[in-house]
């Protein structure tokens, strides 16, 4: 009995493309909930975001099925066009006009795209291609650390001048897990961690909302009344939900108490709205895929299809998580948005590509047989 029978193509993954689907429905049900009476205030159409979002849900779509089409291998031949048009739009964005104090969209005319959206898919296709050739040189603190993290940390610095701490964050985490599966020796990890973590602390120290957040974190880790104002609504919101929540269309948060409730802290209306058992469900859909996920990186036929599969799950999987901790108060507040929920059209296209990548990967797969 071999391990692994011959490559073969696979049918479609219909267990993922059914999470997908699941979370893509679930997600225009609670973007309409928590943006419809904002929308109707603002633009006098209560559908005004879900329709834009239905609209990214399409192009989304179309990128999920082409690249579900497209064999992953064909993705290295155009990693190093797609670092530098990455980093040159990343330059771009800091000289665009901010919006509340930050530069993160370029916009053309009502169309607008988040560079560091689409610099999370780059710097995942960057590592599992360059592990994969290099595998063998790993153990070299030059080719395991230094010139990884070298091109990875000019994506990630360009991102925290927006400024944006969150997504580089992020992307720090799943660069250090896809270097640990490709076999980088695990005290160059732990070196790399122990760096950044002085820097993380100096990005905190610099910016005083940013020492604010920490400290609201940590006084309401404490219980003491000097809580932050949104992670304190949003615990008010999850604690008022209940069980079974106090109905669709009924939370009280949406009313108007938080600036922007669709976008990173609907978590919370979700629990206020559908309770425990919503939360749950919501949360057991974003398992699902990282279990999938995981399936299918460990069934690849090669290095590099098990790193892409392992990177483009945590992508999506990972931030799922934070930001759901985030919002009731278990993690510091940052602006990471809830995939397939929160409004956005950068990120619902980001999450469908990554899915249409791994759906390529899984039917890519060797299948086990009995022996």
């Amino acid at each position: 009995m071999t391990a692994h029978s011959p490559r073969r193509r696979q049918p479609v993954d219909y267990a993922l493309l059914a999470l997908t689907l699941a979370l893509l429905a679930f997600g225009f049900l609670m973007t309409y909930s928590a943006s419809a009476i904002l929308a109707d205030q603002r633009f006098a159409d209560p559908w005004y975001f879900v329709k834009r979002q239905v609209a990214w849900a399409f192009v989304g779509l179309l990128a999920m099925g082409f690249l579900s089409r497209t064999h992953y291998h064909r993705l290295r031949e155009w990693v190093w066009p797609v670092v530098f048009l990455t980093g040159l739009v990343l330059v771009a964005v800091l000289f665009t006009a901010p919006t509340a104090k930050v530069r993160r969209w370029i916009r053309f005319g009502q169309l607008g795209f988040q560079p560091a959206e689409f610099a999370k898919l780059t710097v995942v296709l960057f590592l599992a291609d360059y592990v994969d050739r290099k595998r063998s040189k790993l153990a070299s603190p030059l080719q395991g650390v230094v010139i990884p993290w070298a091109v990875v940390g000019g994506l990630l610095g360009l991102i925290a001048l927006e400024p944006d701490l969150g997504t580089p964050a992020l992307l720090f985490a799943v660069g250090l897990v896809m270097l640990f599966v490709g076999g980088a020796r695990p005290v160059h990890l732990a070196a790399t961690l122990a760096c950044a973590i002085p820097a993380l602390v100096f990005e905190i120290l610099r910016k005083p909302y940013r020492r604010e957040r920490v400290l609201n974190y940590f006084s309401h880790a404490s219980k003491t009344p000097d809580s932050g104002y949104q992670v304190g609504q949003a615990m008010l919101a999850v604690g008022s939900g209940g069980w079974l929540g106090a109905g669709l269309g009924a939370s009280r948060l949406k009313l108007l108490y938080l600036p922007e409730p669709h976008t990173d802290f609907i978590f919370p209306i979700l629990c206020e709205e559908l309770g425990l058992v919503g939360a749950l469900a919501a949360l057991a859909l974003f398992a699902g895929l990282l279990l999938r996920g995981l399936r299918i990186a460990d069934r690849a036929p090669d290095l590099f299809g098990t790193l892409l599969a392992t990177g483009l799950t945590l992508l999506v999987c990972l931030q799922a998580f934070v930001n759901a901790a985030m919002s009731i108060g278990l993690l510091p507040t940052k602006g990471l948005p809830l995939p397939f929920f929160s409004y956005g059209g950068s990120s619902l296209l980001v999450s469908l590509a990554a899915v249409g990548v791994l759906l390529n990967i899984s039917r890519s797969g060797q299948v086990r047989r009995p022996a």
